[in-house]
């Protein structure tokens, strides 16, 4: 569904269906205007249905083939919108990922323990045996 398409549809089917607010939609557009290139040949998408698929692809995580065939672009341009508009949003101040904590700063009632057994254990393997393996020989007369 392009973005087109969601105009018309209410402030919360817009939310159901893109996954954030129209609101934030706008926010991010106004910071991917501010750092879009105004050079060069013009992309096939509008920012508007680039950032519409970043979105679907980061919501459902879909494979790119499939995320690209739904707005009408290759695999490869797909994965290239998605890096690029990833790219610009993190850069912004305004959308960002949560900070990683550092493992100092982790008590040990935070920590999840996994065990994993990863001991060895012997195959065992069928047994070489010479008389299951002798060789025909060839005789040079008939």
């Amino acid at each position: 569904m392009k973005y087109q398409d969601l105009k018309k549809c209410t402030d919360e089917q817009f939310r159901r269906i893109v996954g954030v607010t129209r609101s934030t939609f706008n926010q991010m557009l106004e910071e991917l205007i501010a750092v879009q290139p105004t050079f060069g040949r013009p992309p096939k998408l509008c920012l508007e249905d680039r950032l519409l698929l970043t979105l679907s692809y980061c919501r459902e995580y879909r494979r790119f083939l499939q995320t690209g065939a739904q707005f009408g672009v290759s695999e490869a341009t797909a994965y290239r919108i998605v890096r690029t508009i990833e790219h610009d949003l993190l850069k912004s101040e305004r959308f960002h990922l949560p900070k990683r904590v550092k493992s100092e700063e982790l008590t040990m009632d935070e920590i999840e323990w996994v065990i994993i057994d990863s001991t060895e254990i012997q195959i065992e393997r069928p047994q070489k045996n010479r008389n299951v393996s002798i060789v025909e020989r060839k005789r040079s007369t008939p």
